[in-house]
This record gives C-alpha cells, sequence and structure tokens, in this order.
C-alpha cells in the first residue's frame, strides 16, 4: 500500500546589486541508490541564462554544475519530485558469513575501495573516553547489524537534537562536550565512531518526509503532528553482503522510505546541497519546502470511507444492471440467428443445389452454427440461473 508525496524545495539568493556568478554546484536531485521510488523530477534555475551540465561527482552522486554568463541580481533554485513512499524494511538484506560477527575484516579487494570511508580524525579526549566505554559493552561474536542498533540508539539518548543555524559541523568533541547538534552534527560523530570501531562509514545528506500518523502509537512518541518535509543528514555504513546501511541517531531508527539520499561522501563538506561563490554583496536567503500527499492506497489503519464504499456499491450494482442486459440482448441475438438459418437452409433446399463445393460450404457453415448455438445456449443456462 503506497503514499504518493509531491516535495517542493525553493531556494533563493537576493543580491543588493547584479554581480558575477562563479560556476555552482548542486546536489539536490536523489542519488542512485535511493531505495524510495521517485517518480518525477525536475530542476529549475534562474537567471535563465545559464549552462547546466548534469556529472556525478567521485561517489556516484549526481550534481548539476551551472555556468551564469551574465551578471545576475538573483539566483532562484527550484526542485519538485514526486516519491512513493511504499514502506521499506531496513533489515531487508543478508550478511556475508565473514561479516557476521564483530569484529570482522573487509576482503582485501573491498578495503581498497573503502579506504576513503575508513579514515578517521584524530581523537580526542571525550571521544576517546566514549569510545572505550562503548567497547566495555560489546559482547563476543556480537552481530555487527545489532551493535549498530544498539550504537544509534545510545547517540540519539545521549546527544540532544538541536536546530543550529551556524555553517559547518561541530567535531566529534564538540559534539560530546555539548551533548546536543544538529543533525549533520550528530550524523558526523557516528560516521567517526563507527570508523574508530573499524567499519566503513560515510556522510549522507539528503531529504526527510515525516508524515502523520493514522493512529496514535500505544506507548511512546506519535510522531509529527503534520506533514512535514526539511534536508537531513544522517550516517551509512558499509557491511558486507548488505551494502551501505543507513543509521539516523537523530531518531536512534535506521533510515526508511522517509530518508531520501542526495549525497553521500567520505567528509560532509563534499555534500554541501549548493556549492559556489559570487562577488561580495548583501543576500537575502529564503528556503520554502513543502510535501503534499497526491495519492493514498486504502490500508489497515486507513481504510475505506463510507462515502468510498458507497461509490463501490453503486458500482457494483451498475455492473450488475449491465450484465442483465447483456444477457438479454444475447439471447435476443441467439434467436434471430436461429430465424435467418431456417431462412437460409428453406432457400437452399428451394434451388436444390447440388454443386458439390458449394454443399461442403453449408455443411461447414452448418457445423459452425452448431458450436455457436452450443455456446449461446450453455450462456443461456448461465444467465438463467444467475440473473
Amino acid at each position: 500500500m503506497a503514499i504518493r508525496v509531491a516535495l517542493s524545495h525553493r531556494t533563493s539568493y537576493r543580491f543588493d546589486r547584479h554581480v558575477a556568478i562563479a560556476p555552482h554546484e548542486i546536489r539536490l536531485r536523489p542519488a542512485p541508490h535511493c531505495r524510495t521510488p521517485i517518480l518525477s523530477y525536475s530542476l529549475n534555475v534562474k537567471p535563465e541564462a545559464h549552462f547546466l551540465n548534469w556529472q556525478q561527482d567521485p561517489y556516484g552522486n549526481w550534481v548539476a554544475r551551472l555556468v551564469f554568463p551574465e551578471r545576475a541580481d538573483a539566483i532562484e533554485i527550484e526542485v519538485d519530485l514526486i516519491a512513493d513512499l511504499t514502506v521499506i524494511n531496513p533489515f531487508d538484506f543478508f550478511v556475508e558469513p565473514y561479516a557476521e560477527t564483530f569484529p570482522f575484516t573487509y576482503a582485501p579487494a573491498l578495503a581498497k575501495e573503502l579506504i576513503p570511508f575508513l579514515e578517521t580524525a584524530p581523537l580526542g579526549p571525550r571521544l576517546t573516553a566514549w569510545l572505550d566505554e562503548f567497547r566495555k559493552t560489546i559482547v563476543k561474536d556480537e552481530s555487527p547489524v545489532l551493535l549498530l542498533v544498539r550504537l544509534n540508539h545510545l547517540l540519539q539518548s545521549q546527544i540532544k537534537y538541536l536546530v543550529r543555524m551556524q555553517p559547518g559541523v561541530q567535531t566529534p568533541e564538540e559534539t560530546l562536550n555539548n551533548a546536543s547538534g544538529s543533525c549533520r552534527d550528530s550524523g558526523w560523530l557516528l560516521v567517526q565512531i563507527m570508523r574508530h570501531l573499524g567499519l566503513a562509514a560515510r556522510f549522507a545528506s539528503g531529504y526527510l518526509v515525516q508524515l502523520v500518523a493514522d493512529v496514535k502509537a500505544l506507548d511512546g512518541p506519535s510522531g509529527t503532528t503534520v506533514d512535514f518535509t526539511d534536508l537531513h543528514a544522517w550516517a551509512e555504513v558499509f557491511i558486507p553482503g548488505a551494502g551501505w546501511i543507513g543509521f539516523d541517531p537523530t531518531s536512534g531508527l535506521l533510515a526508511g522510505e522517509g530518508h531520501i539520499p542526495l549525497a553521500c561522501t567520505a567528509d560532509p563538506g563534499n555534500a554541501a546541497p549548493v556549492i559556489g561563490y559570487t562577488d561580495v554583496a548583501q543576500v537575502q536567503f529564503d528556503v520554502t519546502m513543502t510535501v503534499t500527499r497526491i495519492h493514498e492506497d486504502p490500508r489497515v489503519t486507513l481504510p475505506y470511507s463510507d462515502a468510498q464504499w458507497k461509490a463501490i456499491d453503486a458500482l457494483g450494482e451498475q455492473v450488475d444492471r449491465d450484465l442483465v442486459a447483456v444477457g438479454r440482448d444475447r439471447r435476443l441475438q441467439v434467436a434471430e440467428n436461429r430465424v435467418v438459418f431456417q431462412q437460409m437452409r428453406q432457400c437452399c433446399r428451394a434451388r436444390q443445389v447440388v454443386d458439390g463445393d458449394k454443399v461442403d460450404i453449408l455443411r461447414r457453415e452448418r457445423r459452425a452454427h452448431d458450436v455457436a448455438a452450443d455456446a449461446a445456449e450453455s450462456v443461456d443456462a448461465y444467465l438463467d440461473c444467475h440473473f
């Protein structure tokens, strides 16, 4: 059962004068590995005098590279997409036998490809102490998936989420010292912890779509009270056999259908949605994001309404009436065919057709008519029983 939503994202930069605009890179297209089906996508940019080339960066993310040949006093970026939020089971994967227990070692060829995602930042005292405490909780031969679920939930309980408007990403030391941070701060902290545990991890930036639940939770929070979308960040870890798995330390959950990755990179700075610069000027920055439900299949928690059931019943009754009418028309047609055949037979007898070919043709026609008559009688019997 699916819910389809239309996501709209508007970003504008308005300058106090005309400025020269350097080439820009925009990472606002769902990444190739996005598991949420994207039914349509469009990117529109102003000023209209520009050149756009779609590329893929070294990590495989879609990048729109824009070149602006003329000066302008504004830049507007508009993204529209339709997503099919069919429920995704985040645990729908297999793990290679050699990686079923922690710790494990990546296969040599795979480890070479994952080098950028195993690079660790220098350890500070807070992160060192945190890792020491966490390692004490690891059970021998523990499943890496269960370990990561536990780690993700632990960070969610220890790091308070806040909206931080300052640019950049906090270091792991800052996030642990403050015991708070934005989604990008906690996401980067989780990436570094995973890497220090010997797991390849990357920083993920994308859209988060959250919809109001059909029914309130029996225990715990029920989630958002309004449908909304926003730019979000989380972490992804590479498990042999399973591939990249998303973990969201802001919620303590695995990434699901509402997580739409736009860029996944080894370093947060390379995942910024918009990268570029202009001449120095005063700028007014505005962002608007909306999500609208455009289709919903009936489901256990949101069945057909009374009005929909009435419409279904009315349609069924109309189908019944049409079948009855078709049955009557069919019986009349069979009767007419029988009369026509009787007339043809009498005509043939009167003319005393003796030509062998013509006689053979009439015999074949008779046999064909008998088969049709038998079929018609079967239809009549069915209609008599059911109507």
